[in-house]
């Protein structure tokens, strides 16, 4: 006995992913592109990420889950291991997977220098403002320069130099650290450190944003994420910085379907805590997709839905399990018409700022109840 599978599903499109790749290798010009693939490939999955970025020079991930998944796939270019070693323990498996490793903290570089083996292709990255990870060479430079050296001894191999801008997405220039002063940060540090060292390593400062709207940041290597997804880096952006005004297509679709309709009378009110109480006599559908799925809580009354052709907007709370839309003037719609809560007709970003979040977490938060299908095609 087969059971029916609930009316919702997740359709993501290699296609498209290959489409955005080569939409930043037009931006980047002659700067290779370490492709993002952390958060299992941005919610994509590591197999599709290894076929939607197959021109990509190389493939950075957060652990060694994802950097074994993407070898066992074939991936046979360079991997990043974009946060290093979280243990002495992983380097040997970082080797054996032919990898290369960030060294972001004293503590990562103590247990570089203590492991029995280590790969040999190693990033150092620097705060240059952002305040998270990374050495300051303004407060540790003696101790971090002895590390370095220990470190290029062992290798025997120019180091690779990294930082992550705080704000290149922020084209107002009016708060916090600004892209141009990490990245003078960044060439005087390297400038100062290389004196000590041997050069010849490579450099990479660009995210998303950066490898879209700077192309001064862009160096030897890139490392775009989300934009590679078919969203835009930039909040509450204009149509020119939306991901179709920077010619993205969206690499996700998610689909539910109508499982009921309501008649609901001038008055009445739709959904838990009564938020959305009817101005006149409505026509609600009923969808098969809530919270539980990963369509978020927070989204507001209005939210763009896109049902039968036609634009339909979200009333009432969204619930675990089922969300309802106003669908009065779409005569058209039945049980089991299919609905599109974002994609091609409906910008996850649009869906993200009315839920007070960013397109980032919508797309890697869709839970695994939600049936994935790969679409290789033209959608």
């Amino acid at each position: 006995m087969s059971l029916m599978p609930r009316p919702i599903r997740l359709l993501i499109h290699i296609d498209a992913m290959r489409h955005n790749l080569a939409t930043i290798r037009q931006r980047v010009g002659r700067s290779r592109i370490w492709a993002v693939a952390k958060a299992n490939a941005y919610g994509q999955g590591i197999d599709q990420a290894v076929a939607g970025f197959e021109q990509a020079d190389g493939l950075a991930v957060l652990d060694l889950h994802e950097a074994r998944q993407a070898r066992d796939r074939g991936w046979s270019k360079p991997i990043l291991l974009i946060e290093g070693a979280f243990g002495a323990q992983d380097l040997a498996e970082i080797c054996r997977l032919n990898a290369q490793t960030v060294i972001a903290t004293p503590q990562q570089a103590a247990a570089f220098l203590k492991a029995d083996q280590v790969p040999a292709q190693v990033w150092i990255k620097l705060n240059t403002g952002m305040n998270r990870l990374g050495f300051n060479p303004a407060t540790d430079h003696n101790m971090m320069l002895d590390q370095l050296k220990a470190i290029e001894a062992r290798i025997d191999q120019p180091l690779h130099w990294m930082t992550h801008f705080a704000n290149a997405d922020d084209l107002s220039s009016t708060g916090g650290v600004s892209w141009q002063e990490q990245g003078q940060r960044f060439t005087h540090w390297t400038k100062t450190l290389l004196s000590h060292l041997r050069s010849g390593g490579c450099y990479s400062l660009a995210n998303s944003a950066a490898s879209l709207l700077h192309p001064d940041s862009h160096a030897d290597w890139v490392r775009p994420g989300i934009a590679l997804y078919g969203a835009t880096p930039l909040s509450n952006a204009t149509a020119s910085h939306s991901a179709r005004g920077f010619g993205l297509r969206p690499v996700q679709s998610l689909l539910a379907e109508v499982i009921a309709l309501q008649d609901v009378k001038r008055g009445e009110a739709v959904g838990y805590g009564s938020r959305f109480v009817a101005a006149n006599d409505m026509r609600i559908a009923v969808l098969a997709c809530g919270y539980a799925d990963g369509y978020p809580r927070s989204a507001t009354d209005g939210t763009p839905v896109w049902v039968e052709g036609k634009p339909a907007a979200l009333v009432g709370r969204v619930s675990m399990d089922m969300v309802t839309i106003d669908v009065t003037n779409h005569p058209t719609v039945t049980v089991g018409s299919e609905a599109q809560l974002w994609g091609s007709h409906v910008a996850i970003d649009e869906v993200a700022n009315r839920a007070g979040t960013i397109g980032y977490e919508l797309m890697s938060k869709i839970t695994n109840r939600v049936p994935r299908v790969i679409d290789d095609g033209e959608r």
